[in-house]
């Protein structure tokens, strides 16, 4: 159980990297940090699979966790990709975000690897044991193949960093059974916008959103009604962002949120390949539900 521990609420971005001619974006992605905050996000996640971290060298990676932490200034909480294959690597890039000031780290489990629920356990018990701030296991199955046991999260739970986990099984079963396991107390966050509401309803905290580029106020107001316990709110504003969720994800999930920023006029609509910014008919799809959720006319 993470012995420094923050108590991390709400609505969380998974932020996009904007790039400019194939180069990082300071300005923008400082604009954007600032805005993020503004509207009312709870806390900042820089440089995950949304923020385009495979695409980044390690040199531009510590630069975008650096920017984030510099330009948030205290005001929101800031969790930090750190996420690799190669344990070193993911042990680099959390002792780099602990040195620049990260509140946590957000850790993905090992993909295309495929460890073994104990490859996974040394994997990130190499991590905790390396820095001194709060580690999030990211569980994704789709993206990493392997699929973490709520047994293994429960061993790694007893270790000090270890605080929670950003859960993107969109199993909403797992909520219950890692808040019987685990407890209360270990931070549950969904990674899935569309399922994020009934993921609260069972014993969540909050979400890592990627809608949240595009809509972060309403995303923050959702999560917000949760807390107080008024789902009435909530699904209101569910029902308003349901096309969102939605056509966002119709291509890569940054792709998406990338050109509803590039629509609001936040960032320039650019990816790195393998990606590629969205086709005209996703791009059509992506407007009519900005429209809908009230962000454009």
């Amino acid at each position: 159980m993470a012995a420094t521990k923050t108590n991390f609420r709400g609505s969380y971005t998974a932020l996009v990297t904007p790039f400019k001619d194939g180069a990082l974006d300071e300005a923008g992605f400082r604009a954007l940090v600032s805005w993020q905050i503004a509207e009312g996000s709870n806390g900042l996640v820089p440089v995950g699979t949304t923020g385009e971290s495979p695409t980044l060298s390690h040199e531009e990676h510590y630069k975008v966790v650096e920017w984030c932490i510099d330009e948030a200034k205290g005001r929101v909480p800031v969790i930090a990709g750190a996420g690799s294959n190669s344990t070193k690597e993911a042990v680099a890039l959390a002792k780099h975000a602990e040195k620049a000031g990260a509140d946590a780290v957000l850790v993905v489990t090992p993909y295309y690897n495929k460890p073994t629920q104990e490859g996974m356990y040394q994997h990130f018990k190499a991590v905790n044991d390396a820095i001194g701030i709060p580690i999030i296991i990211y569980n994704i199955p789709p993206r990493s193949v392997v699929d973490m046991s709520v047994d293994t999260m429960a061993r790694l739970y007893e270790l000090k960093n270890i605080a929670g986990v950003k859960d993107a099984t969109a199993d909403l079963a797992r909520v219950s059974k890692q808040r019987h396991v685990m407890g209360p107390d270990f931070i549950q966050m969904s990674g899935e916008d569309m399922t994020a509401l009934a993921y609260m309803a069972a014993g969540g905290h909050g979400c890592i959103s990627v809608t949240a580029n595009v809509a972060p106020k309403l995303c923050a107001e959702l999560m917000s009604l949760v807390l107080k316990g008024d789902y009435a709110g909530a699904l209101k504003i569910q029902d308003r962002l349901t096309p969102l969720h939605d056509t966002i994800f119709k291509e890569p999930g940054l792709a998406g949120a990338k050109h509803g920023l590039a629509l609001l006029g936040r960032i320039k609509e650019e990816v790195r390949l393998p990606l590629m910014t969205v086709t005209p008919p996703t791009g059509k799809v992506i407007r009519d539900a900005m429209v809908f959720a009230g962000l454009i006319n």
